[in-house]
């Protein structure tokens, strides 16, 4: 029955005196029997709090820790210069070479990345590869503002590059530690894309988890050397090189660096993105700030050469087995291990040497923050031995 039909009946009842207005159990009043008025008003606050309670629970520790590390991402702009050599049309005949010698050419291209700012006082983190060869440098931060950044310290090596703009009071990212990350932990990627934060300023967000650790790359990356990477499915892809990689706590745990593609299909993320250790960049950071540069100087204290056909014919091995030491300096690294003249060394820290060229790669990859002692295995009187060699650090005596 509708409400104004109860009310007429209502009213008709009394009326007639069918029903009384008074007495206890009567009818006091049209409200005891009416719906309750609308609810709306008495309600709004619960209303509210429940609202308040879906919008918290949305918040978690991976939107934390975006929000307290979003305002430290920075973009990066660079223009760099590349050169390469144009040969000459002449170049089987050393005559003509000498009037028509080959051209070297100079360009200058832009190119694009991440950093993040790791102290108020504008130091931001990046890869090498991002300044590489960098004439100009402009970095954007999330308020849109645009500095002229300066290179304060680079290292090849590491692909690490420590960035300055002036100014003070900039958001930063705390490093965490690499050390103790868990295989599966959720990872965030923050970084500039294909260039998206030059749309609102703002980093792009992707979300993944460590798939392992300790992963090292053999071989010639470009004179780098990639140990102990950090590996995610977080999406890295070209633009994102020197963003950071952040734990749920909002800390820096490593430096987004390259990835694995589907060369012949895609250029684009496949889940198999790479970072830098960040307590491995911590090793340096000081000697970036300071001098620059990563100081490496150091000797052995030996000399060696590719071994002549006489020389393996006479110690029954091939001339690729080896190079010979053929000077040993007093009281050097090379003497200490007791390393003697005419011994051949076959390997360096496990990599099969062949010739001066292998040697030369190999020590110079050798990574004196992590460890001064290199492995030697040597050939001597028929037989294989191994050595420990201490290299010894190289100091300005000025």
């Amino acid at each position: 029955m509708k409400i104004t039909s109860k009310i007429l009946f209502l009213l008709c009842l009394v009326s007639t005196g069918l029903i009384t207005c008074s007495g206890n159990g009567g009818l006091e009043s049209l409200e005891d029997i009416l719906p309750p008025a609308s609810t709306a008003s008495q309600t709004s606050k619960p209303i509210d709090d429940f609202q308040n309670e879906i919008f918290h629970s949305r918040q978690n520790a991976i939107t934390r820790a975006v929000n307290s590390a979003s305002d430290a991402v920075v973009g990066i702009n660079v223009t760099q210069i590349q050169r390469y050599v144009q040969g000459s049309p002449f170049f089987d005949d050393p005559w003509l070479r000498l009037f028509f010698p080959p051209r070297e050419y100079e360009r200058r291209v832009q190119g694009l990345g991440s950093g993040f700012l790791i102290s108020p006082d504008g130091y931001i983190l990046t890869n090498e590869h991002v300044v590489h060869n960098a004439s100009d440098i402009v970095v954007t931060t999330t308020d849109g503002k645009q500095y002229k950044a300066r290179i304060a310290g680079q290292d090849m090596t590491y692909d690490v590059a420590l960035l300055k703009i002036e100014g003070e009071q900039f958001p930063f990212i705390p490093l965490g530690s690499s050390d103790d990350i868990i295989i599966g932990e959720w990872v965030i990627a923050l970084g500039n894309p294909f260039g998206l934060f030059n749309v609102n300023s703002k980093p792009i967000v992707t979300v993944g988890v460590i798939s392992a650790v300790n992963m090292d790359f053999s071989g010639s990356y470009q004179d780098r050397l990639y140990k102990d990477m950090i590996q995610t499915d977080a999406a890295i892809n070209g633009g994102n090189s020197g963003g950071p990689l952040l734990n749920s706590l909002g800390q820096c745990i490593g430096i987004n660096t390259f990835i694995f593609t589907e060369r012949n299909y895609s250029k684009g993320s496949i889940g198999l993105g790479f970072a830098i250790p960040i307590n491995r960049v911590k090793t340096i950071l000081p000697d970036l700030k300071n001098i620059g540069r990563v100081d490496r100087a150091f000797r052995t204290g030996l000399e060696v050469e590719n071994l002549g056909p006489l020389e393996a014919r006479s110690l029954g091995i091939s001339r690729n087995d080896g190079v010979i030491v053929t000077l040993v300096n007093k009281d050097s690294p090379a003497s200490r291990a007791g390393i003697r003249r005419g011994d051949v060394i076959v390997a360096v820290n496990s990599h099969r040497i062949r010739s001066t060229s292998d040697i030369q790669n190999v020590i110079q990859r050798v990574d004196l923050n992590e460890s001064s002692i290199m492995t030697l295995d040597i050939f001597r009187d028929g037989k294989l031995i191994q050595v420990k060699l201490e290299l010894e650090w190289v100091t300005d005596e000025k």
